[in-house]
């Protein structure tokens, strides 16, 4: 692993973030990374965070036209509730804060007091909840379904319609639509190595794969032998839709888990956009790459998200973050 020591893992990436992307505030004492020009002027802030281990999520995803600020917690371990009273206090401009939570018992609860802390200090506070994943009900760190790739879909569109002054009610309200118009599935090739374990935190043998696997390694449906990318694609995209059953066009992300290169995830792209063909589900915008990754674990993730124009608009706005930008 290319880390000094795995207590500093957090504190040094984002040291090396700042220097990257002066753009940036990061308070690295505090662990919050914020839109350098915050708070900006009647518009809503968005405020998102997890644990540390998803790169580019979340703090690569702060910046015009998506999040506000970000918190970043320990490796697989979510943020405290006083990093987000403090991201709220810095982003909010009198038009009140957005916090996007994935489905996870930690971030729940936490986000949950930060937002009771941040209300007694002022701020209005609207939560949307993200819990994309149909691969499982409930598992070691959720009640309910998990939250994965759909939380950039509702950092994008809510971020797009807070970039362009809309109220915190209607800012939520295409959060909460995004989030119910959005499924996924992932795949794991190998298991994930953490910093302060070193090896890899669970048992998947050479030759098996997990389907339905978890950002933080949590267990899928099952294991099997594993298998061509033609058949991981049949069986994922079908699971997002057997759920979905969208009636119109989607959005698709082919999402990387950190440990795998583009050329094979764009091999799979190609194989997730037949399923699609073949299932008569028109596809309006295609996104590949590592977003929403599990360290170096390799593997993939499958999420689609159902849009109309006005959600399509929303996507195609302005965005200039880390680890997304086009339109400016």
């Amino acid at each position: 692993m290319l880390i000094n020591v795995p207590e500093t893992v957090v504190a040094d990436a984002l040291r090396g973030m700042a220097s990257a992307h002066p753009g940036l505030s990061v308070d690295v004492d505090n662990r919050v990374v914020v839109r350098g020009d915050a708070p900006v002027a009647g518009k809503v802030g968005l405020v998102s965070g997890g644990g540390s281990g998803h790169e580019p999520l979340h703090g690569g995803f702060v910046g015009p036209g998506m999040l506000s600020a970000a918190c970043p917690g320990e490796v697989f371990t979510s943020p405290v509730p006083d990093q987000m009273v403090r991201a709220a206090a810095a982003v909010d401009s009198g038009a009140g804060v957005l916090f996007i939570v994935k489905n996870y018992t930690g971030d729940v609860l936490n986000f949950d007091m930060a937002a009771e802390l941040a209300e007694d200090e002022g701020v209005q506070i609207a939560k949307v909840l993200v819990n994309d994943d149909v691969a499982v009900t409930d598992s070691l760190y959720t009640a309910g379904r998990r939250g994965t790739g759909a939380t950039l879909f509702v950092e994008k569109l809510a971020g797009a319609a807070a970039e362009e002054g809309q109220p915190l009610e209607r800012v939520e309200a295409i959060g909460r639509r995004v989030n119910e118009s959005a499924r996924s599935f992932g795949v794991a090739l190998t298991a994930v190595s953490t910093p302060a374990k070193g090896s890899p935190t669970f048992d998947l043998p050479e030759g098996e794969l997990e389907l339905g696997i978890g950002i933080h390694g949590e267990p899928g449906r099952e294991r099997r032998a594993m298998m061509t990318s033609h058949e991981i694609a049949d069986f994922a995209v079908n699971a997002v839709l057997e759920d979905l059953r969208p009636s119109s066009p989607v959005i698709a992300l082919v999402n990387g888990m950190g440990g795998t290169p583009l050329l094979e995830l764009y091999g799979f792209n190609a194989e997730v956009q037949r399923v699609l063909s073949e299932r008569g589900v028109p596809v309006a915008r295609t996104l590949v790459g590592n977003y929403v990754t599990s360290l170096d674990m390799a593997g993939c993730s499958v999420t689609l998200c159902q849009v109309d124009e006005e959600l399509l608009r929303l996507w195609d706005a302005p965005v200039e973050t880390a680890a997304l930008r086009w339109g400016r």
